[in-house]
């Protein structure tokens, strides 16, 4: 920290500061740069201190309210004070035990009253009361306490697992409510579309019927008009026997059908019978 280059001379480096005793005794602070020395007058440097911000990591053991051992890691940053740096050379021989002891006192006494919840929330609290009390007990030796910074709080690996397995079931437990409102909205556009198709199915075959009652009305009307004496219901039955045979020559020709269900009773294929022949001597007669 400090060069000596001639006998009556020395250098303080930057961000320091030295010592100088006369005969033993405090003398004065020497600033960084060059000074000069009178050993022949008793003067000397006894010694020199960093201005420089310095950290220091405590780890502190202790009990929270609900009977849970953790661990808080906490880092002091400090330096020592330029004006009084003659307190903190001669007053303190080791600063860092020094703080450490505080950090324990404090800690010790205010997280005891903490469940270990409000532990993680109010980390910053702890941190504070602990600056508050380093600055003040610190600062009569010649020390500036600059940050306390809370880093870690570790509880004990048991409590860790039951916490981590409390949280992981508060998730799937939120992610089932999620999947069940998924797939209720899901059930619910699904039931609405259907419902839409429905809609839209039945306005088409209402629009086809209404086109096919259209188609038959212009048939018979047209018929009536070529063929006279003829009525509108004989017109209809003739144009009924022959959609049928149509139905029956559409489901003969598809690959797929193997089976066709006709009426199979007597009186049917009359019925049938007596609709083809009446027709068909209706179209005679009208030709004669």
């Amino acid at each position: 920290m400090v060069n000596t280059f001639f006998l009556f001379c020395g250098c303080v480096d930057q961000a320091s500061v030295a010592v100088v005793e006369k005969w033993g005794r405090f003398l004065r602070l020497a600033d960084p740069g060059l000074h000069f020395f009178n050993p022949l007058a008793g003067e000397c440097v006894a010694g020199s201190l960093t201005t420089r911000v310095q950290s220091l990591d405590v780890r502190v053991e202790t009990k929270t309210k609900d009977n849970v051992f953790v661990q808080l890691i906490c880092t002091i940053q400090y330096r020592v004070v330029k004006e009084n740096a003659d307190d903190a050379f001669y007053e303190l021989q080791n600063p860092q035990q020094q703080i450490q002891a505080y950090v324990f006192d404090v800690v010790r006494a205010i997280v005891p009253r903490m469940n270990l919840d409000d532990l993680f929330e109010q980390k910053n609290d702890v941190a504070k009361a602990v600056l508050e009390e380093l600055e003040k007990v610190m600062a009569d030796y010649g020390y500036s306490i600059e940050h306390i910074l809370m880093v870690d709080i570790i509880p004990d690996a048991a409590v860790r697992k039951a916490m981590n397995d409390i949280n992981a079931a508060q998730r799937l437990q939120l992610a089932s409510v999620y999947k069940g409102e998924a797939e209720k909205i899901l059930m619910v556009k699904k039931a609405e579309a259907e419902a839409e198709a429905k809609y839209l199915s039945g306005v088409g075959i209402a629009k086809q019927r209404q086109a096919i009652t259209d188609g038959l009305r212009e048939n018979i009307l047209n018929f009536s008009h070529s063929v006279s004496g003829t009525s509108a219901k004989e017109v209809m039955d003739l144009i009924m026997v022959t959609q049928y045979f149509d139905t029956i020559k559409e489901l003969g020709d598809g690959s797929k059908n193997t089976t066709i269900f006709i009426p199979h009773g007597p009186g049917h294929v009359k019925d049938i019978s007596e609709q083809i022949r009446d027709g068909m001597m209706q179209a005679s007669s009208s030709n004669v």
